[in-house]
């Protein structure tokens, strides 16, 4: 017990960790500031990817101009979410961030489920990006090395190398991350610009704003489209414990990227109207397809500004294949020092600080997931079926699903916490905010269930519709019966459920 004070005092001496535990069973503090927490939150957006593919898909499918506009509305309604969820995240230190929330406002089942669903919907999120990823590399290997090879060997490639930066340092990540963000930045606003200067046959129009292009039964499955474009920024508080003064930086982190994101993407979604003219954008869209961007700036800024936006492109989605590789990693370690997950994923890496567990897990779950599409890809060289339309687009959407009601259940949570804490009065605006967001991101979700079958590509009857978001019920009704379990057998590890480092803390109290 005297060694165990020494370590914990010399730990403190030294500005480590300090908890019951040990440092094994915390992330290693004060290693990213607002630079590197707002880069390593953004990269998850990869803005280029969804300029160059979710825009033009949105544009295609659901066939309405105000794209833009949606992405005004949807900047509004996660600025609403922003606010008590950064509240939250004041009192909230904790890895496992979504189901840490969850289990402070709505219990520590409610906290299992989250984190069944989070683990599920992130994994979904990053092993559906090799598939595109895979895919865009192989066509540039044939487009300019005059090589063709299958779209998986480049993924499986990929699956190693964010797997061996996941054994790293955050900081290393984080400045791979920045430098490829970046860039990826500039060059869309150069295109926006270069847009702008030499616009479509009607000219500097600002039709994609006006209100009346969101009328239609399309703009629902919209709003589940965009909304996967803003998926990164609820990230900052994953990071929490890795920053020095986590109270501070990751609601400043939150706010920035949620109105960056919002204002770039509908500026960026209004330049493609602009290029092509609002009364064109779709038939565009639906003629050229991912092609559109490049297209464009082919027309109006060279073949040499393409061909270097077509390599940014895949660094883009390399970007958020680390970003979202770190947040599953960092989830599989909160939920193992907690009692969800066996022991040793809550552990860190001696020699980064990192859930090095938690990182081999992602890695082997993409390495077979991956493995499994390319046996079932029966397809010639550059068809995007499999990678594209099946492991990319099946993946984004379950995993969008789940992210949104991860943010509703969170929204909730916020009210509860601090209801709970009698402080509703104090925060009367932050829970008025979190209720109008939780309530408008169960009506996004509700869209998104009932028209899967149109963000997924399948018809009408096909048992993809429901096979696909059920998976994500799998994991609601998975957590609830894995905390049910918990609380009835074990209840001293399901009162420890969202508590992290502070159930350390009261365990070292309670044994002194």
């Amino acid at each position: 017990m005297a060694m165990g004070t020494s370590s914990t005092r010399k730990a403190r001496r030294d500005g480590g960790i300090s908890t019951f535990k040990g440092e094994e069973r915390a992330l290693r503090a004060d290693r990213l500031g607002t630079g590197g927490l707002l880069l390593s939150v953004l990269a998850a957006t990869a803005p280029l990817m969804v300029v160059a593919g979710v825009m033009p898909t949105t544009y295609a499918v659901i066939g309405i101009v105000g794209q833009p506009l949606i992405f005004v509305v949807l900047g509004v309604v996660l600025v609403l979410f922003s606010v008590g969820y950064a509240e939250m995240s004041r009192h909230v230190h904790n890895a496992g961030a979504f189901y840490a929330y969850i289990s402070r406002g709505l219990g520590g089942t409610a906290g299992a489920s989250a984190a069944l669903v989070a683990m599920v919907a992130y994994n979904a999120l990053q092993v559906g990006i090799y598939g595109i990823f895979g895919f865009a590399v192989s066509g540039l290997l044939s487009t300019y090395a005059g090589v063709d090879i299958a779209w998986w060997i480049p993924a499986l490639v990929g699956v190693v190398a964010v797997g061996a930066l996941g054994w790293l340092k955050i900081d290393v990540n984080a400045r791979v991350l920045g430098v490829l963000l970046l860039i990826e930045v500039v060059l869309v606003v150069v295109f926006d610009i270069a847009a702008v200067s030499d616009p479509g046959p009607q000219g500097l129009s600002l039709h994609a704003f006006n209100p009346d292009t969101l009328t239609g039964a399309g703009v629902g499955t919209a709003l589940c489209f965009c909304i996967a474009a803003f998926l990164g920024f609820e990230q900052a508080p994953v990071y929490a414990e890795e920053t020095s003064r986590p109270h501070v930086l990751v609601p400043r982190v939150m706010f920035l990227a949620v109105a960056g994101v919002a204002v770039f993407f509908a500026l960026s979604s209004w330049a493609l109207t602009v290029a092509t003219g609002p009364d064109r954008i779709v038939g565009s869209a639906q003629e050229q397809s991912a092609g559109l961007l490049f297209n464009l700036t082919e027309a109006r800024l060279g073949a040499t500004f393409t061909d270097v936006l077509h390599v940014l492109f895949v660094t883009g989605m390399f970007a958020a294949l680390l970003s979202f590789h770190n947040v599953v990693a960092r989830y599989a370690f909160a939920m193992g020092r907690e009692g969800l997950l066996p022991a040793p994923f809550g552990r860190t890496s001696g020699t980064s600080g990192a859930p090095g567990t938690g990182s081999l897990l992602q890695t082997a779950v993409s390495l077979v997931i991956v493995v499994v599409f390319a046996i079932v890809d029966d397809k010639p060289v550059g068809d995007p079926t499999e990678p594209v339309l099946h492991l990319f687009t099946w993946g984004g959407n379950i995993g969008a699903l789940g992210v949104i009601l991860l943010m509703a259940a969170a929204s909730f949570s916020v009210v509860a916490f601090f209801v709970r804490r009698g402080a509703a009065g104090a925060q009367w605006m932050r829970l008025t905010t979190s209720v109008l967001a939780g309530v408008a991101l169960l009506v996004i979700a509700g869209y998104t269930v009932k028209d899967f079958d149109v963000l997924v590509g399948a018809g009408p009857g096909s048992a993809l519709s429901w096979v696909l978001p059920g998976l994500i019920g799998l994991a609601v009704v998975a957590g609830l019966v894995q905390g049910a379990i918990l609380r009835a057998r074990a209840p001293e590890r399901h009162a420890r459920i969202g508590l992290g480092n502070e159930a350390f803390r009261l365990e070292k109290a309670a044994s002194e």
